[in-house]
């Protein structure tokens, strides 16, 4: 654990993986792992040709995982991630030692024997007692994860399957959950939904085993702050490949209409001697009186000399007839 600490404390990784992030949420399933693994490592030592690579790699396996995991907690000041991987190190070693017990037992390998009967079945109460507040907060857990599994499958199932509408579309959806509280946060774009469509939508929620669940819709100027262009963008344009035909898809991808700046920048020598540089870039507007943004080309030149502005409408004209485009701006340095 010192040496993840001291790793992650140098290191410019800082944003949780995968592999962490499933090592601070131990289950049930953890104590399954941990406890076969013991088995195993002591199936592996009960053999006449000894070898300590199956108890070896079950105990890496287990233990080190966590504790490096704590040690990325501890680096970043996260103590959700060290106290989670914490008590999966917790697990782990508990239950380890306790399939080495009962293999043990089971193998009928010779045992310690205690001077005081009472003290044997002080060790014995202890080790259930130890057991019991281990594997308790693992199965709350599992249960979490699994009603929370089952929840996020129901409810994109409704969201699939009921919002489909001519003239609205979800752009952004999200599942909320907890042990209290679950809710499904849809925001939508298009022709609003009226009280009527929302209240028969959300009596349908039971019909997906969502009874009591919380029915969340954004639209029209009330979602004006949540909506995200880039994402309408992208789903627009996911619509517009699906509706088109495979070969005009094929045909798309493969011969895009495309025009060198370069190209043009060597024409423009020609034409504006004088000319010094120039670019062509998308951008988009926003504007304060309505939700919508519009992507606009913009071209930038920069002169040694001032153009007047005759020659500034010429050239941008000549530049939309050049990229075939009337969406193209022109500002001149």
């Amino acid at each position: 654990m010192i040496a993840s600490t001291i790793y992650f404390a140098i290191s410019p990784l800082h944003q949780a993986q995968s592999e962490l992030l499933a090592r601070t949420s131990p289950s049930i399933w953890d104590v399954f792992i941990a406890f076969f693994g013991g088995m195993a490592g002591m199936v592996a030592a009960s053999r006449k040709e000894r070898s300590n690579v199956v108890p070896g790699v079950a105990i890496a396996t287990a233990l080190m995982p966590p504790l490096c995991t704590a040690g990325f907690g501890l680096a970043t000041g996260n103590w959700y991630f060290f106290l989670g991987a914490l008590y999966l190190y917790f697990i782990n070693s508990v239950f380890i030692a306790i399939a080495t017990f009962l293999m043990a037992r089971y193998l009928k390998m010779s045992k310690k024997q205690f001077k005081n009967a009472g003290i044997e079945r002080k060790v014995t109460r202890y080790m259930f007692v130890i057991v019991v507040i281990t594997i308790l907060p693992s199965i709350l857990m599992a249960f979490r994860i699994v009603d929370k599994s089952i929840f996020e499958t129901n409810a994109r199932k409704f969201v699939d399957e009921q919002f489909v509408f001519q003239k609205t579309q979800v752009v952004s959806r999200s599942y909320n959950y907890s042990t209290k509280n679950k809710s499904i946060d849809l925001l939508l774009i298009g022709e609003d939904l009226d009280k009527t469509t929302i209240d028969s939508l959300t009596r349908k929620l039971s019909a997906y085993k969502l009874k009591g669940i919380k029915l969340n819709i954004r639209q029209g100027l009330n979602a004006k702050q949540q909506i995200d262009f880039s994402q309408i963008k992208a789903s627009i344009l996911e619509d517009v490949f699906s509706n088109l035909p495979k070969t005009d898809t094929v045909k798309t991808a493969f011969n895009p209409v495309q025009i060198s700046d370069s190209a043009v920048f060597a024409e423009l020598k020609v034409l504006y001697p004088a000319i010094r540089s120039f670019g062509l870039g998308n951008m988009i507007i926003h504007q304060t009186d309505t939700i919508k943004a519009d992507t606009t080309k913009i071209a930038v030149a920069d002169f040694t000399k001032t153009l007047k502005k005759a020659d500034v409408s010429k050239l941008q004209a000549w530049l939309r007839a050049r990229y075939q485009s009337n969406n193209i701006k022109l500002v001149v340095q």
